[in-house]
């Protein structure tokens, strides 16, 4: 048998190398997405973001038009009133506020732990 011959057992030993793929593939991309430049852009995600974010506005703008009912509220001696959708958001960025400010700290705390590790 000449050198040039391959056999089953000979092919299986030797795997054939794939040729280069032109267009690199990054590691935070799932495989094949790094070859459609039409896909996963920063622009395509901004407008996502931006189509959403507006959805949400007009909900939001909804919500308000439909609750404009005066309220009574009372907090740590503090007495008012107010629009019932008002007082219905401040309520929700107030615990958003908090919902951020623990998970900020949480973060920090972590970083920090990560840091004094490293050293």
């Amino acid at each position: 048998m000449s050198e040039d011959q391959t056999t089953p057992e000979t092919a299986a030993a030797t795997p054939e190398t794939p040729a280069a793929d032109p267009t690199p593939e990054r590691a935070d991309q799932p495989a094949g997405a790094a070859r459609d430049p039409l896909r996963g852009s920063r622009t395509s995600g901004l407008w996502t973001g931006l189509v959403l974010i507006s959805v949400l506005l007009i909900l939001l703008i909804i919500f308000i038009a439909q609750n404009t009912d005066p309220v009574d509220i009372a907090f740590l001696g503090w007495e008012g009133e107010a629009p019932l959708a008002v007082a219905l958001l401040a309520a929700t960025v107030a615990g958003l506020l908090l919902a951020v400010t623990a998970g900020s700290l949480r973060i920090l705390q972590l970083r920090r732990r990560v840091k004094r590790d490293q050293r």
